[in-house]
């Protein structure tokens, strides 16, 4: 047949009523075992494949999943996403996801796109404070879970990394490998998370009387970005002797310019780590120190967190934190002429 077959199709062809096929889709312990054979043989010879889209506006229920990041293109979000998406399949769901890119309106959009769809629920990496229209999704019935962001477990259920014990493990790392001008590259501070990272290498700093840390504005967190703050730091003549930046992909781009445009060493000029420890940190040309974030816990307690939220009517939200890890490479070898280990 040119067209799909449709349920009356079904019905037709196995001389039962609609809402009998219906039964065998939806509620086949209410059909006999004859019927519901004859029903199903139907659906075989007809080549027959429901409309699960319709079903689910109808039900006001989905198997679909909402998943907004910061940015994909990181591959820190591509692990986290990899994982969720492998949780939801175990439980029978599916990941829809959408890429705001740090841009507010676009994840705006993306939240809306996904109301429309009758999403189960959304997990999120926010762009900034969107309490409120979180606010408004819960009162339509769309639980949300904040993804790499603590929240208020009054509010929300949350799955993230203590970042401010990360930045410390950085910045106390690179204090103890003998530096003392120390340069915090990563941008903006409106992140929560960079924010929160600088402040803890600000409190490592402070441990040191003669320790300084200059906080270095990047245009965005990727590789282009710490090549063009790499390319500054040169120019300008005046070099840190420790960098920490507020991701590997920053990390790298520092590095591509401090060792192949330009003539400096990592680590014995200036030693160098990043944060997020993805997949192309140990294959850098100078095999990279990082502060290891758990990728596949992330994505998993998401959707178990999630599915917290959809299965109980009166939800007990929680606030799940994990510890970062300090991974030590060749980048963040002892200054020249000390004898820190």
């Amino acid at each position: 047949m040119n067209r799909s077959a449709s349920i009356k199709d079904v019905a037709n062809h196995a001389s039962v009523a609609v809402g009998t096929v219906s039964n065998v889709l939806n509620y086949p312990d209410r059909v006999s075992q004859r019927t519901k054979e004859r029903v199903l043989r139907a659906i075989d010879e007809l080549g027959f494949v429901r409309n699960d889209a319709a079903r689910q506006l109808r039900a006001g229920q989905s198997r679909t999943i909402g998943l907004i990041v910061l940015d994909v293109g990181n591959p820190f979000f591509t692990s986290v996403v990899r994982a969720a998406e492998d949780a939801a399949a175990l439980q029978g769901s599916a990941v829809l996801l959408g890429d705001s890119g740090h841009n507010a309106s676009r994840e705006s959009n993306y939240i809306d796109l996904f109301q429309e769809q009758r999403v189960q629920g959304l997990l999120i990496s926010p762009v900034g404070d969107i309490t409120e229209r979180l606010d408004l999704l819960r009162e339509r019935g769309v639980p949300t879970v904040l993804v790499d962001r603590l929240a208020d477990e009054s509010k929300y259920s949350s799955v993230s990394v203590d970042d401010d014990a990360g930045g410390y493990l950085a910045a106390r790392h690179l204090l103890d490998t003998g530096r003392r001008r120390l340069a915090f590259v990563g941008g903006p501070t409106s992140i929560r998370q960079v924010a929160d990272r600088l402040q803890g290498a600000q409190r490592a700093v402070k441990e040191e009387p003669d320790a300084t840390l200059e906080v270095l504005d990047s245009d965005g967190q990727t590789v282009l970005a710490g090549r063009s703050v790499g390319n500054m730091l040169v120019e300008r003549g005046e070099l840190p002797d420790g960098i920490f930046c507020a991701n590997d992909l920053l990390a790298l781009g520092v590095m591509q310019s401090l060792t192949m445009t330009h003539t400096l060493r990592i680590p014995e000029d200036i030693a160098l780590i990043g944060y997020d420890d993805i997949d192309f940190a140990v294959s850098a040309v100078v095999p990279l120190s990082s502060i290891r974030q758990p990728t596949e816990a992330l994505g998993r307690t998401a959707i178990e967190l999630l599915a917290e939220e959809v299965e109980s009517e009166n939800p007990r939200h929680r606030a799940v934190v994990f510890t970062p890890e300090l991974v030590v490479r060749q980048s963040t070898g002892p200054a020249k002429g000390s004898s820190a280990g």
